[in-house]
C-alpha cells in the first residue's frame, strides 16, 4: 500500500469528509474523544498507525520506534489519564528522527513550547507540568494494540487527525474511504458556490418538496431524500 500517495490526498480532505465516507461504506465511524486537539493549531497528520501502550516509562515509545516505517503515527495509550503527562519534547524529538509523521496520544504531553519549535504533528488531551510518578506492570501485548477513547487500533489501522480531532479507518479500505471522500467534498465544495452566487441549499436540494413528500410519506427522512437529488449535508 502506497501510504505517501494516500497521506498526499488527505492533504486535500477533512476527517469530516472521511467520517461521512465511512457512514457511507457502512464502515463504523471510529473518531478519538472530543477534546483530542493539536498542540499547534492547523496541524494535520496521516499514517499508518505505530500502537504503544504507556505504564509510567518512555522505554515503550523508543522500542516501537524500532519497528517502525517511515510516515506512521505513534498512537499512545494512556489510558487518557488526566495526572500526568505522558509524551514531552524528548520522545517528539526521536519520533522525528525515526521518520514518523506525527504523534497521537490519548492522555497529555508536556513541554509545550519546545514540542511547537519541533514542529512534528502532536495530537494530545492537553497538557501538564508533571511526568508519571509511577511505573506500572507492562503488558506483553504493549506495542500490539492501543486504546484511544472507546476503539481499540492496530497496525492495520491508519490515523488521520486535523483540527476536528482524529479519526481511525482500516487500511484495507483506504482507498475506497479516501475515493468517497473526494467525491464528497467536491459536492460539498460545489454546493457552498452555490449558495455564495445566491442559490440557496434549500433550494439546491429541494427541501419544499422534501416537505410535500413527507406529509404523504411520514417515514420518509431526509437521507433519503439527499441521497435522491446527490446531497452530501449529512453523510
Amino acid at each position: 500500500m502506497d501510504y505517501a500517495e494516500l497521506r498526499q490526498r488527505f492533504a486535500t480532505l477533512t476527517t469530516a469528509h472521511l467520517a461521512d465516507a465511512c457512514i457511507r461504506a457502512g464502515v463504523p465511524v471510529r473518531c478519538g474523544p472530543a477534546g483530542l486537539a493539536a498542540v499547534v493549531p492547523g496541524s494535520r497528520v496521516f499514517g499508518r498507525v505505530l500502537p504503544a501502550r504507556h505504564v509510567g516509562s518512555v522505554d515503550v515509545f523508543l522500542e516501537a520506534f524500532a519497528g517502525a516505517e517511515p510516515g506512521d503515527v505513534l498512537v499512545v495509550d494512556n489510558g487518557g489519564r488526566s495526572d500526568e503527562a505522558c509524551v514531552g519534547d524528548l520522545a517528539v524529538l526521536e519520533a522525528a528522527d525515526a521518520g514518523l509523521s506525527g504523534i497521537v496520544v490519548w492522555g497529555l504531553h508536556r513541554d509545550t513550547a519546545d514540542i511547537r519549535a519541533i514542529g512534528l504533528p502532536v495530537f494530545s488531551l492537553g497538557a501538564l507540568p508533571t511526568g508519571p510518578l509511577r511505573l506500572d506492570d507492562r503488558p506483553q501485548d504493549a506495542l500490539d494494540s492501543a486504546r484511544v477513547g472507546q476503539w481499540t487500533v492496530g497496525r492495520a489501522d491508519l490515523v488521520a487527525a486535523d483540527e476536528d480531532g482524529a479519526l481511525f479507518l482500516p487500511a484495507d479500505h483506504a482507498a475506497e474511504l479516501l475515493a468517497s471522500a473526494e467525491r464528497i467534498r467536491d459536492t460539498e465544495r460545489g454546493q457552498a458556490d452555490r449558495i455564495r452566487a445566491g442559490e440557496g441549499l434549500r433550494r439546491q436540494l429541494g427541501f419544499s418538496g422534501y416537505l410535500e413528500r413527507r406529509r404523504a410519506e411520514p417515514a420518509l427522512t431526509f437521507r433519503e431524500h439527499l441521497r435522491s437529488v446527490g446531497g452530501a449535508i449529512e453523510e
